[in-house]
């Protein structure tokens, strides 16, 4: 498994599905998959810009993964955001049947992704939200970054910036320079 980190709007997404089309690989969002959810909290919880609960975010990766064992490799956009959900995709990693390969964080000024978000238009990339969702970011991605880094997991901090293909080039020179397609 490929995991992307960054903040909504950091260009998680777009990457995710490039890569998948590029490679055969399968992108997997649980943030797609909850804005496609019929559950009336989750859709209460993205308005307020909160982290849905760990339980209900298990239970979208699980089956998602599960719906992914013919697949060679997975990209995993917007999973885990919590230190319980980073060890919980480790724990599990044998019963899931995927290792971590790498972990890429796209980084991207906080300026740049309110432009980006205001372009996108949902109605959770609200200035107060999306100032909210990068409060939260902040403060669950170094425990989880660090986490991963005392498991050994390749951590590649990139620049996010520029058009969609230097970023994507960027992505696959790191992919290829660490075996990785």
């Amino acid at each position: 498994m490929i995991v992307f980190f960054g903040p909504a709007g950091a260009g998680k997404s777009v990457q995710g599905q490039m890569l998948a089309a590029r490679l055969g690989w399968r992108w997997l969002s649980t943030g797609q998959m909850f804005r496609e959810s019929d559950d009336p909290e989750v859709k209460e919880i993205l308005k307020t810009g909160e982290l849905i609960s760990d339980e209900k975010t298990f239970d979208v990766v699980r089956q998602a993964l599960n719906n992914s064992v013919d697949v060679k490799r997975l990209i995993i956009d917007g999973f885990p955001r919590t230190m319980a959900q980073a060890q919980w995709l480790m724990d599990d990693k044998n019963s899931l049947g995927r290792e971590v390969a790498m972990v890429i964080v796209l980084e991207v000024p906080e300026s740049v992704i309110q432009e980006r978000l205001q372009l996108r238009g949902r109605a959770q990339d609200k200035p107060e939200i999306v100032a909210r969702r990068m409060n939260i970011y902040r403060q669950e991605m170094y425990p989880v970054l660090s986490y991963f880094a005392d498991k050994g997991i390749k951590i590649v901090h990139l620049d996010g910036t520029g058009t969609v293909g230097q970023v994507h080039d960027k992505i696959m020179a790191e992919l290829e320079y660490n075996e990785l397609t």
